[in-house]
């Protein structure tokens, strides 16, 4: 039996570099009745905690580690006992929000995580910020990926250490390759599909 894939939305008042605003974020759930990958805790532990239930949770992992992805990580690790996964690029990203409680596993490209019977393939894509990742489940056609693609194309932000035009690179090199087909289930909004995007003028790869 195939994994199932919830989703918990919460939403915060967070600060950027363009001053406060409010953020709905999505929480990501992968797995069975037994074990279950979350991706990106933020905002509110309370309905994260509910949607995993008695399950096992095999890891929190943060696509980056902004605050309004990664700031429940620690709280919902601590309270499940499981570890905390995050690229190291984004380390000096995550001590901002998470200062003396360091991630627990790191997140390279091509790593795979084993959770309800399918693997969970890493795709590092740098440019929102150094260590963003993308999560492809090959088996079920999904790909999560924070705030590297959402429907309509990339986040666009001038946060600090985001680089639009490594953006369009990573997702060119490492998200646009996969099967049309492919559910796109970002940080933020409603889903898409990579076929949908990847021929965004924004997307389209430069003329050799």
């Amino acid at each position: 039996m195939l994994p199932r894939i919830d989703r918990v939305v919460t939403s915060a008042t967070v600060t950027t570099d363009d001053g406060p605003r409010t953020v709905e974020t999505s929480t990501w759930l992968l797995g069975d009745d037994e074990q279950v990958l979350v991706v990106d805790a933020a905002h509110d532990p309370a309905p994260i905690r509910a949607a995993v239930g008695d399950r096992r949770v095999v890891g929190v992992a943060c696509t980056h580690a902004h605050r309004h992805h990664a700031d429940q990580a620690v709280a919902l690790a601590d309270a499940v006992g499981a570890p905390i996964m995050l690229n190291e690029a984004d380390h000096p990203l995550w001590n901002e929000v998470h200062a003396g409680h360091g991630p627990d596993e790191d997140l390279p490209n091509d790593e795979e995580i084993a959770v309800a019977h399918v693997k969970v393939r890493v795709l590092h894509t740098p440019g929102h910020t150094p260590g963003s990742v993308c999560l492809y489940v090959p088996a079920l056609d999904v790909v999560f990926t924070g705030d590297m693609l959402l429907k309509g194309g990339p986040l666009r932000t001038d946060r600090t250490l985001s680089r639009y035009p490594q953006i369009t690179r990573s997702l060119r090199e490492r998200v646009l390759g996969l099967p049309p087909e492919t559910r796109v289930l970002p940080g933020h909004g409603d889903e898409t599909t990579v076929g949908d995007e990847r021929d965004l003028p924004d997307l389209v790869a430069p003329e050799p």
